[in-house]
C-alpha cells in the first residue's frame, strides 16, 4: 500500500496518480480513435524521470525498487493502458541489454534509454513462432566485424515508433542455445517497418512487423561477450515483463471498476440507483475483491524479485491470474452499463476490447500455465 511506502516513494506515486488522471486519462479517447501514439506523453514521462525507474544509478537510473516501477506503471494503466504498457514494454526491451550486456553495452546504449530519449521496444516473436520461441528463424551471420541480419518479427510493439530495438535471432541450428540478442536501432539500413495491425483495441500503440534484409549491425550490438544467450535473455526478461503486464491488467480494471462505480451510483432503476440492488451490488463486489486479489499477487511476487528470489512461476502466476481477472472485471464493467457499455459512448466497452490483448501478450495465458506446472513438477 502506498501509506508503507518511503516518503519520496509516496510522493512519486502521488505525482504519478495526478498525471495520469489529468494527463494521460484525457487524451486516450481521442488517441484510440485516430490510432495515434501518444509520444508526448513518453516524452512528458521521461522528463518526470519515469523512464528509468527501476535501473540502477550508475546508468542514469533511479535504482528503485520494481514493487514501485509496477505500481508505477498500474497507475499509468488506469489512466490510458497504451501509456501503461508502454512503459512496460520498453522497460523490457532496456532490462535485456542492462542485465546482460557487457559494460561497455550498459554504458553506450543504456542511459540514453533510461532517460527516455530513446525509446525500446522487444523482438521475439515471428509469423510461424509467437508461444513456440524458440523456434524461431530469424537469421543474424557473422560477417566480419558485422553480422547481417535477415527475416521477419512480428507483434514488435511500438513497431514504427521505436528507437531502438532489442532483437533476437538465430546465429546456429542448435535450438534455442542457437539464439541470440541484438541491439538494432530504427535507422540501421535494411530495416523495414510494415503498415501496423489493425487491432480490436489498444490502437494507439501500434503492433507491426520488423522486415530485416540484410540488415547490418556492428559485432558490438551482439549482447553478451557470446552468442547463443538470445533464449535465456529473453526468458529472464519476460519475467519482469509479464509483472508489467500484472500491472498494466489491475490499473486496466481498476478503471472499469471506477467507471462502473460512478455509474451504478448515478444510475436509476425502480426508484433508486442500481448500486442498491443486491443483484448488481454483488457483482461489484466480486469485482472489487478480485482486484484486490490480483494486486496483492502482482505485488507479492514484485516483493519476491526485489529480495532477489527467483520469480518466473509466481510472475507466470500473477500474469495469468491479473490478466483472467480483468478480462472478467471489464466484461463484468460492460454488464452494469447494460445496453449503454455496448456504445461507445462510454469506455467500458473500449476497456473491455483492451482487456483481451492483455491475456496473450508476454506469453499467452496457455504458456503461462505451461510455466507453473513445469515449476511444480520440478519442486519449485
Amino acid at each position: 500500500m502506498v501509506h508503507t511506502l518511503p516518503e519520496e516513494q509516496r510522493h512519486l506515486l502521488e505525482l504519478v496518480e495526478g498525471f495520469s488522471a489529468n494527463d494521460v486519462a484525457p487524451q486516450a479517447v481521442d488517441s484510440e480513435a485516430a490510432a495515434t501514439f501518444p509520444r508526448g506523453l513518453f516524452d512528458r514521462m521521461a522528463s518526470m524521470d519515469l523512464t528509468g525507474l527501476p535501473f540502477p544509478e550508475d546508468v542514469g537510473g533511479s535504482g528503485l525498487p520494481y514493487r514501485t516501477y509496477l505500481m508505477v506503471v498500474e497507475e499509468l494503466s488506469r489512466g490510458h493502458l497504451a501509456v501503461g504498457l508502454g512503459l512496460s514494454v520498453h522497460t523490457l526491451a532496456t532490462w535485456g541489454i542492462e542485465h546482460h550486456g557487457t559494460e561497455e553495452q550498459r554504458q553506450q546504449f543504456v542511459p540514453a534509454m533510461v532517460a527516455g530519449q530513446c525509446l525500446g521496444a522487444y523482438a521475439l516473436s515471428e509469423p510461424q513462432s509467437g508461444s513456440d520461441a524458440a523456434a524461431l528463424t530469424c537469421r543474424a551471420r557473422r560477417d566480419g566485424e558485422v553480422y547481417r541480419l535477415d527475416g521477419v518479427k512480428a507483434w514488435v510493439t511500438h513497431g514504427g515508433v521505436a528507437d531502438r530495438y532489442l532483437v533476437m535471432a538465430r546465429t546456429s541450428d542448435d535450438g534455442h542455445r542457437g539464439i541470440s540478442a541484438f541491439v538494432v536501432d530504427a535507422a540501421t539500413p535494411g530495416l523495414t517497418i510494415a503498415a501496423p495491425e489493425s487491432k480490436m483495441g489498444m490502437k494507439a500503440s501500434p503492433t507491426a512487423q520488423l522486415i530485416l534484409e540484410d540488415a547490418v549491425v556492428d559485432a558490438e550490438r551482439l549482447v553478451g561477450d557470446t552468442e547463443g544467450l538470445g533464449f535465456r535473455i529473453a526468458m529472464a526478461s519476460l519475467d519482469g515483463g509479464r509483472l508489467g503486464i500484472s500491472a498494466c491488467a489491475v490499473g486496466l480494471a481498476q478503471a472499469a471498476l471506477d467507471a462502473s462505480l460512478a455509474y451504478a451510483r448515478q444510475r436509476e432503476a425502480f426508484g433508486k440507483p442500481i448500486i442498491e440492488h443486491q443483484g448488481l451490488a454483488f457483482l461489484l463486489a466480486d469485482m472489487a475483491t478480485q482486484l484486490e486479489a490480483g494486486r496483492a499477487l502482482y505485488r507479492s511476487a514484485a516483493d519476491r524479485r526485489d529480495h532477489g528470489y527467483d520469480t518466473t512461476k509466481v510472475a507466470a502466476m500473477a500474469k495469468l491470474h491479473t490478466t483472467d481477472m480483468c478480462m472478467r472485471v471489464t466484461t463484468d464493467a460492460v454488464q452494469v452499463f447494460g445496453g449503454a457499455g455496448y456504445t461507445t459512448e462510454f469506455p467500458a466497452e473500449r476497456y473491455m476490447r483492451e482487456a483481451k490483448v492483455l491475456q496473450i501478450v508476454e506469453g499467452t495465458n496457455q504458456i503461462q500455465r505451461m510455466v507453473i506446472g513445469r515449476k511444480l513438477a520440478e519442486g519449485a
